[in-house]
C-alpha cells in the first residue's frame, strides 16, 4: 500500500509555523531572514536570542526563520512515501502491520495521517489519538490517548509524567489489525474527537 494522498508530512507544520509567525508580527518569513541578515546575524543560537530579546518572538515562530536561513533538515523535506518508506526499509517485514492501520486510518472518517521520520501521528478532529511506531525488529507499538482499563492487549507504557500516551498494543502480524483492535481504535478516536 502507498501513503494516503491526503496524508501531512513536515511540509504542513513548517507552513503552520509561518502562519504563526506571521500571526504573531505581522511580518513573513522573508521579512525576517532580510531583518536578521541585516542585523548580521550568523548562527541559530543568536538568530533565536535576536528574536526572542528583541521582539518577543519565541517557540515555533522561531523555527520558521531559523530553518529558511540556515537549512531544513534532510527529513523534513521527504514527501509522505519517502517517509514510510524510510521507517520500515531495514523491517520490510514490519511494513504489511503499518499498511493495514493506514488502510484503517483513511477509510475512517474524521482520521488524518501525519507522516513523520520515525513514527506516523493518526489525528483526530480535536488533536493527535494513536501513534504508530515501529520499537523493535520485530513489533510496530500503537502507543494511545486512551481512558481505558489496562488488560488483554492494552499495556502501560512507562512515559513523563505529562506525556497523555500511556497505553500501547504491540503488534508483530498485520493478522493482529484486527476487529479488536480497530475498535480500540475507534475508541481513541472517539475519546480525542
Amino acid at each position: 500500500m502507498s501513503t494516503p494522498k491526503n496524508a501531512g508530512t513536515w511540509q504542513s507544520m513548517v507552513a503552520s509555523n509561518q502562519e504563526l509567525l506571521l500571526r504573531k508580527t505581522g511580518q513573513d518569513v522573508r521579512y525576517w531572514v532580510e531583518q536578521a541578515h541585516a542585523a548580521g546575524i550568523e548562527d541559530d543560537a543568536g538568530l533565536r536570542e535576536w528574536l526572542r530579546d528583541g521582539f518577543g518572538v519565541t517557540g515555533y515562530a522561531q523555527y520558521a526563520v531559523s530553518w529558511e536561513m540556515f537549512g531544513y533538515p534532510e527529513f523534513m523535506l521527504r514527501d509522505a512515501d519517502e517517509l514510510l518508506d524510510g521507517q520500515y526499509a531495514a523491517h520490510p517485514h514490519l511494513r504489511p502491520i503499518a499498511d493495514a492501520l493506514l488502510a484503517w486510518a483513511t477509510a475512517t472518517d474524521g482520521v488524518a495521517v501525519q507522516l513523520r521520520k520515525g513514527y506516523v501521528s493518526l489525528q483526530g478532529p480535536r488533536r493527535k489519538f494513536a501513534q504508530v511506531t515501529r520499537t523493535t525488529n520485530s513489533a510496530v507499538d500503537v502507543n494511545l490517548r486512551l481512558d481505558a482499563t489496562v488488560g488483554g492487549r492494552l499495556e502501560r507504557v512507562r512515559t513523563r509524567a505529562d506525556d497523555p500516551f500511556t497505553l500501547r498494543v504491540r503488534l508483530t502480524s498485520p493478522d493482529q489489525v484486527d476487529d479488536e483492535l480497530l475498535a480500540v481504535l475507534a475508541e481513541a478516536l472517539a475519546q480525542n474527537s
